[in-house]
């Protein structure tokens, strides 16, 4: 059994999902220790979120995008939070929404993901900075 621990890293990005799958699993080489276990990630952010979602097509980015900025625009008069701009407060409700931290499975060494699945940063902030989590491995090494 192995306990692993990382904070990754992500360069800032504009205002929208990222697909980040690629990018966690290259920073955790215990992944590949792994016969089975769970991955659990926790963003370091209030403004951002984690979320599971299809990764084949980008219009499902888009689309998230746009009903996220629907759902919560950044002009409702009754925020009182708005010290540090417009698009802060809504990008805390998005990110209340959506979550922050995410489980999943592992399997032979990799992330047990269905077919068309991936991981993805939401960024709510027009300029939201580097984001950083903390990435925490569990199980049985093969």
């Amino acid at each position: 059994m192995i306990w692993d621990q990382h904070e990754i890293r992500l360069a800032p990005r504009a205002r929208g999902f990222h697909l980040i799958t690629d990018e966690i699993a290259r920073q955790l080489p215990a992944l590949a220790e792994l016969d089975v276990g769970l991955l659990h990630l926790q963003l370091l952010h209030t403004s951002a979120s984690l979320t599971l979602n299809e990764n084949a097509d980008p219009d499902v980015r888009h689309d998230l995008d746009a009903f996220l900025r629907d759902l919560v625009p950044g002009d409702l008069p009754y925020f009182r939070h708005t010290i540090e701009g417009p698009d802060d407060m809504p990008a805390h409700v998005a990110a209340s929404l959506l979550g922050t931290q995410l489980t999943l499975a592992v399997r032979d060494g990799r992330l047990a993901l269905g077919a068309w699945q991936g991981l993805y940063l939401g960024e709510h902030r027009d300029h939201g900075g580097s984001r950083r989590i903390i990435a925490t491995l569990n199980g049985r090494t093969r």
